[in-house]
């Protein structure tokens, strides 16, 4: 279920409150055991992540990677500074690893939906707990226990098109691991673990869209398992990464 009528969101909005007055206006009410999908463009927003590129002064490797790639070295000093690595550079795309361990192109750093010219907005500083104030936030004004995913649009290896994923879980399990159990015809699974946020993220990005201003979606339906594990068991160890 989208939720509409929330408008452009201001440095510093209460965005839970948003959120929930807007689908309320709708018509509509969370329950205990609803899943708040909210765009990592709307938690950045509301949390003053961005940068002015008018006060950047780019580095000679920043101008050297610019013209590599052809991008705004102002933009391109600021994807340096959230990545802890680049993981590769080719065809005018930079893919590097976020300080918060993800794997994505630009760092997350993007111009689209940001608030004025010349402005990027950033990655949450910690969408983990980004998603955890929204969830308490919605506690306090509903009563109702309901789990929250911050995503974001991200492109595949191997894939075109990009699909939304998690990269701020609070109240539930972000994997479903399956080991252990037994198949349909009573094998035993040795490797199935279930990116279940990653899935619902995605799900909810059918209701979300790119454009249209519809930075959150309820998913209603889905009986998901309890933690506090957050976001991080999504992301492979580097010992089990092949790519690496």
């Amino acid at each position: 279920m989208a939720v509409t009528g929330i408008g452009e969101i201001p440095r510093g909005a209460d965005l839970a409150s948003l959120i929930n007055e807007a689908f309320v206006r709708g018509g509509g009410a969370l329950v205990e055991g609803d899943v708040l999908v909210v765009a990592q463009k709307a938690v950045s927003k509301a949390e003053g992540a961005s940068v002015d590129l008018s006060g950047i002064v780019p580095s000679d490797f920043a101008k050297s990677v610019a013209q590599l790639t052809g991008k705004d070295p102002r933009v391109v000093e600021v994807v340096l500074g959230e990545s802890v690595r680049i993981v590769r550079m080719d065809r005018g795309v930079i893919i590097t690893e976020t300080r918060h361990g993800l794997i994505c192109a630009n760092a997350g750093v993007d111009a689209s939906n940001a608030p004025g010219e010349g402005i990027v907005t950033t990655l949450p500083k910690d969408p983990d707990a980004s998603a955890r104030a929204i969830r308490e936030a919605i506690r306090r004004m509903t009563g109702s226990d309901v789990a929250v995913i911050v995503s974001d649009s991200f492109g595949r290896p191997w894939r075109e098109g990009s699909v939304n994923i998690a990269v701020g879980v609070a109240g539930m399990a972000a994997l479903d691991d399956l080991r252990g159990k037994l198949d349909d015809r009573g094998r035993p699974l040795r490797t199935s673990v279930v990116a279940i946020a990653d899935e619902l993220a995605s799900a909810a990005q059918l209701a979300m869209g790119e454009i249209g201003q519809v930075p959150a979606v309820i998913v209603r339906g889905y009986a998901w398992q309890r933690s506090d594990d957050g976001a991080g068991p999504l992301k492979r160890s580097p010992d089990r990464d092949l790519f690496r």
